[in-house]
């Protein structure tokens, strides 16, 4: 199609022509004026900028607010508009609109030509990021920061490919339904509890029916809770099963696995991968750092690093990124990678824009944060984890249990995220209790035996707390950890409880 354009050579001594077809538009103008039906297929993908005359980006305006109004559009109607337009009298008025309509051959090839109109203001849009990078790049003054515009050099090369992507921002009722069906079926095929992404956990899948696209959800916990831990688990079940499942030869809708992008702004990528090599290796993470394996470790580390050799997992440790530095990464990696799941660690170590200068209140910073991970869910229609810290307040209470009140400038992330969930450990609390061996006494004896009591029965023990789910119930999922080497499974009577009411 593109083969007809016009010539991008620049003419002797002068500037390059950017690529048009000024033939095109006005023959899509003539088609739309004589059969105003056609712009339902075009309307939703061609703008008015994107017309290289400006005159007939100003007439194809024009038309669609007419039919818009559920009024003809015609020359006749559109003259009354035109009639000063000082670059229509130029061409000699608005007779102009006319000769547009001088032939019905265009009402044929109607969408070919909007095709190609659209195209070439891609390639004129490509020629001003490449024109503005090299200008920028140019600019050797002291403000100058590279990674900066590298960053948002990739920002607008992103928005030029996925800008045509309005055409599917509406969907019919029978297209949704379709998804809706087919998001069933995955479930079904997975036993019934698992139409997302999986954890790798089976209770949390029950509970929740995996991570789905577009979804944001918060993973929360005050410190020690292991929520790092998790995430860091559920990051490599997800990775891991997406490798077995490509073994397996599971076509691609219905894979429960994907690569993942782990974002870690407080651990570095080498902490991270000593955690999910001591699960593996089952060595525990203290006893590596410290190097107090033997040889036998040693080489059961050995083979699970080999294992872990072509994990698609992406690990991206990079501190202080903004939340716009961060969508711009995570935009590049599923271009590259083609990620299908993103984990944050964690939302409160992400900056904003800084629009509001240094001032800017903390609230408002966190609630463009959480708008943008939301926003990116969408965009790359990803579900996306983030994890986020709880408030002190958790630890006034006798019942530790974390409520969404907890949540740390909670209002906009409890509004933006579509699941949300905590993760408690009453074994941290218990062991923070410890008496004295109550050797002195009778009454302190029975006092550490009853402390020994409670602490055997919560030991080794989680819960995953959800406190919002769009999708489904609230309630509570008994988790096994294993702190030694930072592991959660299910437990041998994993079940979940449903929300306590009344």
């Amino acid at each position: 199609m593109l083969a007809s354009l016009s010539l991008v050579e620049p003419p002797q001594g002068g500037a390059p022509i950017l690529p048009h077809n000024v033939e095109a538009e006005a023959a899509l103008l003539g088609a739309l004026m004589i059969d105003n039906r056609l712009i339902e297929d075009i309307a939703l993908k061609l703008r008015a900028d994107h017309f290289y005359e400006p005159l007939h980006g100003r007439i194809f305006e024009q038309i669609r607010r007419l039919i818009d109004k559920n009024m003809l559009a015609t020359p006749v109607t559109l003259r009354p508009i035109f009639e000063a337009d000082e670059e229509m009298k130029e061409l000699g008025g608005p007779a102009y609109l006319a000769q547009l309509t001088g032939s019905a051959a265009p009402i044929i090839g109607a969408k070919d030509f909007a095709e190609q109109i659209y195209d070439l203001a891609q390639l004129r849009a490509l020629v001003g990021v490449g024109r503005s990078m090299v200008e920028r790049a140019l600019d050797t003054s002291d403000e100058v920061e590279p990674r900066k515009q590298i960053e948002e050099a990739e920002a607008a090369l992103y928005r030029v490919a996925e800008e045509g992507g309005t055409e599917n921002g509406v969907k019919s009722f029978a297209s949704a339904a379709v998804e809706a069906v087919k998001m069933a079926e995955k479930a079904l095929k997975s036993g019934g509890s698992l139409s997302g992404l999986t954890t790798g956990i089976q209770a949390l899948n029950a509970k929740t029916g995996g991570m789905h696209n577009s979804d944001l959800m918060i993973l929360a916990g005050r410190p020690g809770m292991g929520k790092t831990s998790l995430a860091t688990n559920i990051a490599f079940n997800t990775a891991r099963r997406y490798v077995e499942e490509i073994q397996e030869g599971v076509a691609e809708g219905q894979r429960t696995g994907a690569p993942v992008a782990f974002f870690s702004l407080e651990m570095s990528a080498d902490q991270l991968a000593t955690r999910i090599l001591a699960e593996q290796s089952e060595i525990s993470s203290e006893a590596l750092r410290m190097g107090k394996i033997s040889q036998q470790d040693f080489r059961n580390l050995a083979r699970a690093s080999a294992a872990l050799h072509d994990l698609p997992l992406y690990i991206d440790d990079t501190p202080g990124l903004t939340i716009a530095a961060l969508r711009t990464r995570a935009r590049r990696l599923k271009r590259q990678r083609g990620i299908g799941l993103i984990i944050v660690d964690y939302l409160q170590l992400l900056t904003g824009t800084g629009k509001g200068g240094g001032d800017q209140n903390r609230v408002q910073e966190i609630s463009e944060i959480s708008r943008g991970l939301k926003t990116l869910a969408k965009e790359l229609h990803v579900p996306v984890m983030a994890l986020s810290q709880l408030s002190r307040q958790v630890e006034n209470r006798e019942d530790k249990r974390p409520q969404l009140s907890d949540l740390r400038e909670s209002g906009s992330i409890e509004q933006d995220a579509d699941i949300v969930m905590f993760v408690y450990r009453e074994e941290y609390y218990v062991a923070m209790k410890e008496p004295r061996d109550g050797a002195e006494d009778a009454k302190s004896q029975e006092t550490y035996h009853e402390w020994q009591k409670h602490m055997a029965e919560v030991y080794g023990q989680a819960e995953v707390i959800v406190g919002k789910q769009r999708h489904g119930a609230t309630g509570k999922v008994k988790l096994k950890f294993d702190a030694r080497i930072t592991k959660f499974s299910d437990l041998a009577d994993s079940h979940y409880l449903p929300e306590q009411r009344g």
